[in-house]
């Protein structure tokens, strides 16, 4: 079962780790307590729309990009699920979206589609 909190904690945390900043800088600024914010970033906690307001606002991202890279996560949560496709072939790909952007797109405007006998990457 995918769990939306899950993916957003993933994303929020990738987020402020490409930033170089620790979950008390984070905290701090979004004025939410050390242990919750963990706790969101774990999956653990369903974080509200304030929350998420305060936590994108202390990383200087907007909402709707956390948004889109939930979204794309997501996406390939749902791929592996119904395509079964292995993590062998998932994690170069997830990768490959989080580091680079393809044909000059940026990574949080391309999406996968899968047919039956291959992963595509294509521009959104």
């Amino acid at each position: 079962m995918i769990l939306l909190r899950r993916l957003l904690g993933d994303v929020l945390r990738r987020q402020r780790q490409r930033q170089g900043r620790t979950l008390r800088e984070v905290s701090s600024s979004a004025r939410v307590s050390l242990g919750y914010l963990s706790e969101v970033e774990r999956g653990q906690k369903e974080a509200s729309s304030e929350l998420l307001s305060a936590i994108c606002d202390a990383l200087d991202v907007r909402m709707s990009e956390l948004m889109r890279e939930v979204s794309d996560e997501l996406s390939l949560a749902e791929l592996a699920e119904s395509a079964a496709v292995p993590e062998p072939v998932r994690a170069p790909v997830r990768s490959m979206l989080n580091s680079v952007s393809v044909a000059g797109v940026p990574p949080e405007r391309v999406t996968i589609k899968a047919p039956a006998e291959a992963v595509d990457v294509v521009a959104a």
